[in-house]
């Protein structure tokens, strides 16, 4: 496919997404799953097909994976052995789910105007008795998907993307923000933040790490995708003035930019759309891999030569510090230009083996290990 019309494309797919059909042009099938590289050993299978799968949040006493969409509706995948026992659509009347967790019996999602929960049962998985948490999130179609984590800290922290390109925000806009779990206790944790769309804890540190998109429309390869670490609160990480890494932003070199800017661990790169972020936590993979991180490239749509669609490893050294990303899966981007799928979200099974959504083909992947 020229590049001109994979542009048109992808932009058609990123606008269906925010309109609720996302991941519904294109089922990925096993075929598809054979084009994909990744390292000795490991293979990748269909575990569900979920229309738009975006964020999910694993419920193991309910044998239930709950899937969110920047539709109107979520998922409850139904645990199998190495694949889904079945799919179930919970709602169809909430304002893009795109932010789920799951914590003590409680299912939180973050739309895009609000923060809800309720407690899920076995025999009553649908959003019932609703409990509002916040209902002030800025209600800006723009980066309007939120991303939702339980910290080591018992709060939930959400991402709340910046309503524009680049643009000077305002109260809770660009930021990541956390509360207990009924809600009290609202705050800012993080600001200087374009779009954050994955967040996740080091297993040994407790630290946060979460992901950036850069910047559209400056070029090729300026400005990076970023890896950010928060190891307190109250960092700033530099946008608007910073559109990604150490690029400044056009029309703010003459202003003053922020004091002490936090600036990325990893710079990935430009447009890849460095989305889920997740450290692994089983004991499939090989000993090397625990302690490392999996993030998510969805993929670039304003870009003459296309980049990302591939899930990145991230290593980490024994005191935790960030050392370089290299490509763990890649080939949902052909070398023909063709696009099959796109990576959002990441999280280990307690079984060890990897599970990838992806709103494009419509599914979620298992990656398993076994020595070759």
């Amino acid at each position: 496919m020229p590049h001109a019309v994979l542009r048109c494309a992808l932009l058609t797919f990123a606008l269906a997404g925010s309109l609720g059909v996302g991941g519904e042009a294109w089922a990925a099938e096993a075929a598809d799953l054979a084009r994909l590289k990744l390292p000795a050993g490991f293979t990748a299978s269909i575990y569900a097909q979920v229309p738009g799968a975006r964020s999910m949040a694993l419920a193991p006493a309910l044998g239930v994976i709950f899937v969110g969409t920047r539709s109107d509706t979520l998922y409850a995948v139904m645990t199998g052995d190495g694949r889904a026992a079945s799919v179930r659509t919970l709602s169809a009347d909430l304002k893009v789910p795109n932010g789920i967790a799951f914590n003590d019996g409680w299912l939180y999602v973050a739309e895009q105007n609000r923060i809800v929960r309720y407690r899920p049962t076995r025999e009553r998985l649908a959003p019932h008795d609703i409990q509002v948490l916040y209902d002030r999130l800025p209600d800006r179609a723009h980066h309007g998907w939120r991303y939702a984590s339980f910290g080591p800290d018992g709060k939930l922290y959400v991402a709340v993307g910046s309503p524009c390109n680049i643009c000077d925000v305002s109260g809770i806009q660009g930021t990541i923000v956390r509360m207990n779990p009924d809600g009290s206790g609202f705050e800012t944790f993080a600001r200087g933040i374009r779009n954050s769309v994955g967040i996740d804890f080091q297993p040994a540190t407790g630290v946060a790490f979460f992901t950036d998109n850069g910047g559209d429309n400056l070029g090729d390869d300026v400005p990076p995708d970023e890896l950010n670490r928060a190891p307190a609160p109250g960092l700033d990480f530099g946008f608007p003035y910073y559109a990604g890494g150490h690029a400044v932003s056009p029309g703010y070199a003459r202003r003053k930019p922020p004091a002490n800017a936090t600036f990325p661990v990893i710079a990935f790169g430009a447009h890849v759309a460095a989305l889920g972020v997740h450290f692994y936590r089983g004991a499939m993979f090989p000993a090397d891999y625990r302690g490392d991180a999996f993030v998510a490239q969805h993929g670039s749509w304003n870009r003459s030569v296309p980049d990302g669609y591939r899930l990145m490893r991230v290593r980490f050294d024994h005191s935790g510090r960030a050392l370089r990303a290299q490509p763990f899966a890649e080939g949902f981007l052909q070398q023909d230009g063709n696009v099959w799928g796109r990576p959002v979200d990441v999280k280990t099974l307690p079984d060890g083996s990897l599970l990838v959504s992806d709103d494009l083909g419509g599914a979620i992947y298992r990656i398993a290990y076994r020595a070759p």
